[in-house]
């Protein structure tokens, strides 16, 4: 089972939004807040697996409530489903630790997906926000002066974590062993400034060393 807490300031879009996650028998909603204070405290006394947040709240931004949801349960994954797909604020929440981010307007089954995906701690990255936050953060090169670039292999491994898969799906696909595609990994942290997988998809898809 995996366990939810909702962050919305909309109780309609709560409720339609649980009542749509709850259909799948291995999706429980917990608790739900309406601002990012009373997420946290959620979050600090249910443990979920899975913090489904909207960016845009009274009392906080969504971005804070991701940093400091890592502080109270580091093993709590954040989903952004929002309305906005232009907003930078998404960006900013990625950055803050957020695993991925998804569309309101998401079919109920693929939410549903992208719940598991993050339980699963895999990237969960809706297309046209990622393209719409790369082309508002790109600003005209590719890549910066002076960075080093991505190796054909790292820019695979990235381009197949966008997609949603898991380091031994990854392995597979490239006829590779999971060591090799950790280290993979590993390498392209380094050469991004990043620390984890969603951050690291992101800033290449920045750079535009991979496609949105």
């Amino acid at each position: 089972m995996i366990s939810i807490v909702m962050a919305d300031d909309h109780p309609m879009i709560r409720e339609g939004i649980k009542s749509m996650i709850e259909k799948y028998a291995n999706l429980k909603v917990l608790g739900e807040a309406s601002g990012g204070a009373r997420a946290l405290e959620l979050v600090e006394k249910l443990r979920p697996d899975v913090l489904l947040l909207d960016l845009r709240m009274p009392d906080m931004s969504g971005s804070d409530v991701a940093r400091k949801t890592l502080q109270i349960s580091p093993d709590t994954k954040i989903l952004i489903l929002t309305m906005y797909d232009t907003d930078r604020d998404i960006l900013a929440a990625i950055e803050a630790g957020a695993s991925g981010y998804v569309l309101k307007d998401i079919e109920p089954f693929r939410l549903a997906e992208a719940i598991r995906a993050t339980a699963s701690g895999r990237t969960v990255l809706d297309e046209r926000a990622a393209r719409a936050v790369t082309q508002s953060v790109r600003g005209g090169s590719s890549t910066d002066g002076g960075v080093e670039e991505l190796s054909e292999q790292e820019k695979r491994v990235l381009a197949l974590a966008a997609e949603g898969m898991t380091n031994r799906q990854i392995a597979t696909a490239l006829g590779v062993g999971a060591a090799t595609v950790k280290t993979y990994f590993s390498r392209a942290f380094a050469k991004l400034d990043v620390v984890d997988r969603t951050s690291a998809v992101v800033e290449a898809m920045r750079r535009g060393e991979i496609d949105a």
